[in-house]
């Protein structure tokens, strides 16, 4: 058994409102097809809209094979459809970008504590009520990069603590290994293609009731059913026709 753990970072784009819902969607998709490959799933940190979307969430799903099967996800989603709010019946484009970011083993990163600095506060809820009286949301700086993570969903100040070390570590190795692709070859960057979190990879057409990934070009109908955590052929067909690295 191949064990992993990846974590996953959502974040809505264009779009407003509607990319939020969109967010949530796509949210909800890994969550069901995570489940359907009983794999353990936890949420970091999440943020709503005003309409019950998700403005960002940063989540982990640990089992096995996560990493190869999620990562072809990295990148920009884009959706076409008839937001809830629209009167007048006109399609509009939204997008959302995903992170898949591989949970790094001890070996490949390591932060000395005095490169970190911990700021604690009250963790808020939808509309930014607080739902903790205790000070148990964490944010964490990495002060060599500026890199920041936020961290709220547990209860406790100390599992908030742990869970933002481990996003940044994540990110960390991320910005590491992009840092060695930038000193690539061409030739061997041609094979990869470029950084994949900029690059719009997918778009879900609901009027069509289609989703295209543009990397393969290759499109699967039934788009509700995808949504809906169905996500194993499309997964099983990038894994076959994009590069291993």
């Amino acid at each position: 058994m191949n064990q992993q753990s990846v974590i996953i970072e959502i974040r809505a784009g264009v779009g407003g409102e509607e990319a939020a819902l969109f967010v949530r969607d796509l949210f909800r998709m890994y969550s069901k097809y995570g489940e359907s490959q009983s794999w353990k799933q936890r949420i970091f940190h999440s943020r709503e809209s005003n309409i019950g979307g998700l403005k960002e969430i940063i989540f982990e799903l640990e089992g096995e094979n996560t990493f190869s099967k999620m990562k072809n996800e990295a990148g920009v989603h884009r959706v076409q459809r008839i937001p809830e709010t629209e009167k007048s019946g006109r399609v509009h484009t939204s997008t959302a970008s995903v992170a898949v970011l591989a949970r790094p083993k001890k070996t490949e990163i390591n932060i000395s504590p005095g490169n970190l600095k911990f700021d604690f506060y009250k963790a808020s809820g939808h509309g930014g009520q607080y739902v903790n009286k205790r000070m148990t949301a964490v944010r964490v700086t990495h002060l060599p990069t500026g890199m920041t993570v936020t961290c709220q969903t547990e209860r406790s100040l100390q599992k908030n603590k742990e869970s933002a070390i481990s996003i940044l570590e994540a990110k960390l190795l991320e910005r590491k290994e992009m840092k060695e692709f930038e000193k690539l070859s061409k030739e061997r960057k041609e094979q990869i293609g470029q950084a994949q979190r900029a690059e719009k990879i997918r778009t879900y057409n609901f009027p069509q009731d289609r989703i295209t990934d543009h990397r393969i070009k290759k499109s699967w109908h039934n788009l509700e059913k995808i949504l809906n955590g169905e996500l194993e052929p499309v997964i099983k067909t990038l894994q076959k026709s994009l590069p291993a690295s």
